[in-house]
């Protein structure tokens, strides 16, 4: 690990002022010490928030405020979550093991980096770590990488099982931005696609500070997190779905499905949710919901398996919450 200069921010000021100056941020550490010590990221200058009162879960709207510091244990465990987002709590367990999740931290969850093997190799190419260096992953080993919103620059995949589970509850993050003044910003406009510069992850500006995120209130329906892993202790998802289904005489009145594992980010479809919307439940509906969830997927040799995958995973969560 390089040397680097530790600073403990005072106020959220005091951090934004940091970040624009080009600090790293650090609350719970559990990925950037990781990456530090691979000298994958070398900051000059690290500043800690764990101290600044971001640590609380209170109600909004109908709905939660999850502080940016809440750490997973603590989200997973709250009676409020595990009642009206089960989904999220199901997903906040299935992510990582008991001694990670007291360290880590919401904000610092949906910034974690991709486990993309490359990635983490600073000997191979890697567009994500240094611009412009190429992609040793694509016509390399592929197993944990993307097959949905990718580009010819980076295949890395997205890791977060929360995040998933918030792309299906709608969750908006809130942001501090370098005057003070706050803003919501839904998932799907947080996470950058990787186009031509996969190092740029996220729409955060300098001086951008995560300060919480939003639940709305509660939707109807039961709610489910289903993770296909290589192995059943704290593995990274091969393929994994967040799903909250309503169902109205026999039909299906609402859907909302997110996945990971075959994403650069937490993926959606709404022209695959408008599809099972009204329909009553059969194996051949979901068999052509997951070919149009699959109908741009980019499969590099050894992803193959992913599109039956995806389709079992997809029409078992479906058979089981519709039954």
């Amino acid at each position: 690990m390089r040397p680097f200069d530790y600073q403990r921010a005072e106020d959220t000021a005091a951090a934004r002022t940091a970040s624009r100056a080009g600090a790293t941020i650090l609350a719970g550490g559990t990925n950037l010490l990781d990456l530090m010590k691979l000298e994958v990221m070398a900051p000059e200058r690290v500043v800690d928030i764990s101290r600044l009162g971001l640590n609380r879960i209170t109600e909004k709207d109908g709905g939660l405020h999850i502080g940016a510091t809440v750490t997973n244990s603590d989200l997973a465990a709250d009676m409020r979550i595990r009642r009206d987002y089960p989904v999220l709590s199901r997903a906040l367990l299935a992510g990582a093991s008991g001694q990670l999740r007291n360290k880590a931290t919401t904000g610092g969850n949906l910034l974690q980096r991709t486990r993309c093997p490359y990635f983490y190799d600073t000997g191979t190419a890697c567009n994500k770590r240094t611009p412009g260096e190429g992609c040793a992953a694509i016509g390399g080993e592929l197993r944990n990488h993307a097959i949905l919103g990718t580009s010819e620059h980076c295949v890395a995949l997205h890791p977060s099982d929360m995040a998933v589970a918030m792309r299906a509850l709608d969750a908006m993050v809130e942001v501090e931005g370098e005057d003070g003044t706050r803003r919501e910003v839904a998932l799907d406009d947080f996470y950058r696609l990787p186009g031509d510069r996969p190092d740029i992850e996220t729409t955060l500006a300098p001086g951008d500070l995560i300060t919480g995120v939003t639940l709305p209130a509660p939707l109807e329906g039961r709610q489910q997190y289903r993770k296909v892993r290589d192995r059943a202790s704290y593995a990274f998802a091969l393929v994994s779905i967040a799903a909250i289904v309503r169902m109205e005489d026999g039909r299906i009145a609402d859907a909302t499905l997110a996945f990971g594992g075959i994403g650069t980010r937490p993926w959606r479809d709404p022209e695959m949710e408008t599809l099972l919307k009204g329909e009553r439940p059969s194996a051949a509906l979901f068999a052509k919901a997951a070919d149009v969830l699959m109908r741009h997927a980019a499969v590099h040799p050894g992803l193959e398996f992913k599109l039956t995958l995806v389709t079992r995973l997809l029409s078992a969560t479906l058979e089981e919450m519709t039954e």
